[in-house]
């Protein structure tokens, strides 16, 4: 599958869109000069402004700001490429570009419908002074969610596509938003922990420095871990000249904890690549061959 594909796709929608958003304008702008008489203030009218003009301002204080901000953007975008073109970067600098952006879009959409009902901006602002601080209180965590989100963004902290844990939860970031992480977790259910989670807990990257060493961990009762050189011996034999795994290592079976009834175990490997599939797929090999040895163990205890 072509990862580039979806990129694609969106940077083409982008374009496109801000190609609308330029017609529309020019178009605006052709409409007032042909027709400047439709725009004028009509004879008698107790209004500041006609109603097409207050339209026309609504229009233009969404679209010229809109257009300024898309080609700020792509200049930022195509900086920032031309940069890294010749080395892998992590972050998420794009994304973050992209959330700012729509947010100014949000803002200056919020005015241009402020001017089309004839409301002043500033004068509303002012007058809900009090209430815009109660609004703030009520969307603490949603604020300090938007501001976590960014700083994310902007860092190299997380990127899309990394492996991440957070408390009993692990999977596969797909998206970052304002106010949450959305992951993919190991049995394809989508889960969103809050940008404040990153600060505020304990989250283990698993792709923050891709590496080919990857641990297998495991325990078995105090009876069968006994016979921890047979073990060893074992997983040795099954492992050897494993195409996977890199030529000439020794394999080495570490004791982690010795409980009452149990003992974990450990074996620290370098696979031939740093894909973390590879190495979920040798760790199911050598799980399987540690239930086989524990299996042969019981029955030869059994008879």
């Amino acid at each position: 599958m072509n990862m580039d594909y979806p990129n694609n796709k969106r940077r083409s929608r982008q374009i496109l869109i801000f190609v609308l958003k330029i017609v529309l304008a020019g178009i605006l702008i052709w409409s007032q000069v042909q027709f400047e008489e439709i725009y004028a203030l009509n004879p008698g009218s107790k209004r500041a402004r006609s109603f097409p003009m207050q339209m026309l301002l609504a229009a233009y204080t969404f679209l010229i700001p809109s257009i300024i901000f898309s080609i700020i953007r792509f200049g930022f975008i195509a900086i920032y490429h031309a940069r890294n073109a010749n080395r892998a970067v992590r972050g998420n600098f794009v994304l973050g570009v992209n959330r700012l952006t729509a947010v100014a879009n949000a803002i200056c959409a919020i005015i241009a419908i402020m001017i089309f009902f004839g409301i002043n901006p500033l004068e509303f602002v002012t007058s809900l002074t009090i209430v815009a601080m109660a609004i703030a209180v009520t969307f603490r965590d949603y604020i300090t969610n938007m501001i976590s989100g960014l700083i994310i963004m902007f860092s190299d902290q997380l990127s899309i596509g990394d492996r991440i844990r957070v408390g009993n939860q692990q999977g596969r970031i797909i998206d970052i938003t304002l106010a949450n992480i959305v992951f993919q977790d190991e049995e394809d259910d989508m889960v969103m922990v809050p940008n404040n989670m990153v600060f505020t807990s304990t989250l283990t990257n698993h792709s923050a420095h891709p590496s080919s060493l990857f641990a297998v961990k495991f325990e078995l009762p105090l009876d069968v871990a006994l016979q921890v050189e047979l073990l060893e011996s074992a997983l040795r034999e099954s492992l050897q000249a494993h195409p996977n795994l890199q030529d000439g290592e020794e394999m080495e079976l570490k004791v982690v904890e010795i409980g009452k009834d149990y003992v974990k175990y450990r074996i620290d490997l370098h696979a031939v690549s740093n894909s973390n599939k590879l190495h979920r797929r040798l760790e199911n090999e050598i799980l399987k061959e540690v239930l086989k040895f524990e299996q042969n163990a019981t029955a030869a205890k059994s008879v």
